[in-house]
């Protein structure tokens, strides 16, 4: 599986970890200069309204009921299940944190001439065979991956270390079967070059920079080079279309952790789109793509659409707050809305890949999905990757490979799958035009508090003593050891 692949498999180790319980904050714990400056939300919620000039107004809290969030030091608001139309964008002026300082000094921006940068975030993947372990390592390293409570957070590089060998001869071998290595920063580094043109024909001369979070360029190296650049203004824009904490949230959480401690980063006015799904160009470009494939199959109206996309645990969206779910099932609300619009009126359903460990993730899942489709009588069928925007391992070996061999195994007889949108045209554009909307909110990041740390040594060994003990327990028994043989090997 590549960089996408997320594992919880200590997820059922019920500690109480404070990052969790922290994870509910209020919304807009900001301070005012950051808010007047975020564009509009795609959503009118209890907290923020979009005015004519784009701002926010606060309105009573009993109008409309939301879920509110602070994932990696920014906001966000999420809806209770409500559905709009389609082209604004989820974003947020700046990587906002619980204080801010009222006496901000100058930002890069009010130098002479201005230099604009656009900051592609993605997971990466190994370009080689021999780069798979050491991929896999920094991969269950992360603590948004592989989350365990605050008492054991020593034990993540041990585990990564571990479960990054005991995965890596399987992952070799998908790998191999896709010519030896992950596309994904080829087709990344495409996207930013086709960005960049499209963004330069708006009369915008920005420069695309590409940070990868578990492989090379990674997230340092381009902020180094935008600081040798001397960027002015930043546009960050992950490339998923909808957010999670195990992707988005992961690598904004790096890149504050970054600017937080640079005197030059934390005044960089810098604008983050946190999902962009909702946009039309998106979503037309995705209808575009499904519309031209069920072409391909000699009874188009008698084709189940397949909606795969990658899934997360169960406790990510429950205990955390992660809104990946809800933008998902929206996501291909609005899609088939758009194929309907233009008389597309097939059959469609939605399922959850590329599930590891001994914890449960998003339902139903991809495998069981197929079976059952092949057990009700259905015989064609269009898978469609949502959740990706790159051809990768996990569509060109799991769902070329595994999927359609299950399915036709199942008795599907016919098998399609829509590309990965990749450098697609009306995709690029449709991506800078979101950068170009996201320019005029760019703020520099508030000043931040750090994590409250346990001073006193004698507390903190006995808790890291008692913490070894149990852990030491809790991987040698019967449940882990079986967890371990049977779902990571």
């Amino acid at each position: 599986m590549d960089a996408t692949t997320s594992s919880a498999m200590f997820s059922q180790i019920r500690v109480s970890s404070p990052s969790l319980r922290n994870f509910r904050t209020r919304f807009f714990q900001s301070c005012p200069q950051t808010r007047a400056h975020m564009p509009p939300c795609r959503y009118t919620c209890s907290r923020c309204r979009h005015s004519s000039m784009g701002s926010y107004a606060l309105l009573p809290s009993n109008l409309v009921e939301i879920q509110s969030s602070n994932i990696s030091g920014f906001s966000y608001c999420q809806p209770e299940k409500k559905r709009l139309g389609v082209g604004k964008t989820f974003c947020s002026a700046a990587i906002q944190t619980s204080t801010c300082d009222e006496n901000l000094a100058i930002a890069p921006s009010h130098v002479a001439e201005e230099k604009i940068g656009v900051l592609l975030l993605n997971l990466g993947g190994p370009e080689t065979l021999n780069d798979v372990q050491p991929f896999l390592f920094n991969l269950f390293a992360d603590p948004d991956i592989i989350r365990l409570p605050m008492l054991f957070r020593f034990l993540q590089r041990p585990l990564a270390q571990l479960i990054s060998k005991l995965r890596a001869p399987k992952s070799k071998e998908g790998y191999a079967s896709i010519g030896g290595g992950s596309p994904l920063r080829k087709i990344t580094d495409e996207q930013a070059n086709v960005l960049k043109l499209a963004l330069e024909a708006k009369k915008k001369n920005v420069s695309v920079y590409v940070a990868m979070r578990y492989w090379y360029p990674f997230t340092e190296e381009a902020v180094q080079q935008i600081k040798k650049d001397k960027v002015t203004r930043l546009v960050v824009l992950p490339l998923y279309p909808q957010f999670s904490i195990s992707t988005t949230g992961s690598s904004l959480r790096v890149l504050e952790n970054i600017f937080r401690k640079d005197a030059y980063l934390s005044h960089l006015p810098i604008a983050i789109i946190q999902s962009w799904y909702q946009r039309e160009g998106y979503v037309k470009s995705m209808a575009d793509l499904i519309e031209k494939e069920l072409q391909s199959f000699s009874m188009p109206d008698e084709v189940m659409i397949f909606f795969s996309a990658h899934g997360v645990p169960v406790s990510y969206v429950e205990n955390a707050g992660d809104p990946y779910k809800d933008q998902m099932e929206d996501c291909i609300f609005l899609i088939m809305r758009e194929l309907k619009s233009r008389g597309i009126n097939n059959d469609h359903t939605l399922a959850y890949q590329s599930r590891v460990g001994p914890v449960q993730w998003l339902k139903p899942y991809t495998d069981e999905v197929l079976v059952e489709l092949g057990e009700k009588g259905v015989k064609s069928l269009l898978a469609v990757p949502v959740s990706f925007v790159s051809e990768h391992i996990e569509t060109l070996e799991e769902i070329d490979m595994e999927y359609k061999e299950l399915a036709l195994e199942s008795g599907i007889e016919n098998w399609g799958r829509v590309p990965a949108l990749n450098c697609n045209s009306s995709f690029i554009n449709d991506l800078a035009d979101a950068v170009a909307e996201a320019l005029p909110s760019a703020t520099a990041m508030s000043t931040s508090t750090a994590e409250e740390v346990d001073n006193d040594p004698v507390k903190y060994f006995i808790k890291l003593f008692f913490g070894s003990l149990l852990a030491f327990v809790l991987l040698l028994s019967p449940k882990m050891i079986f967890a371990f043989k049977n779902s990571l090997l």
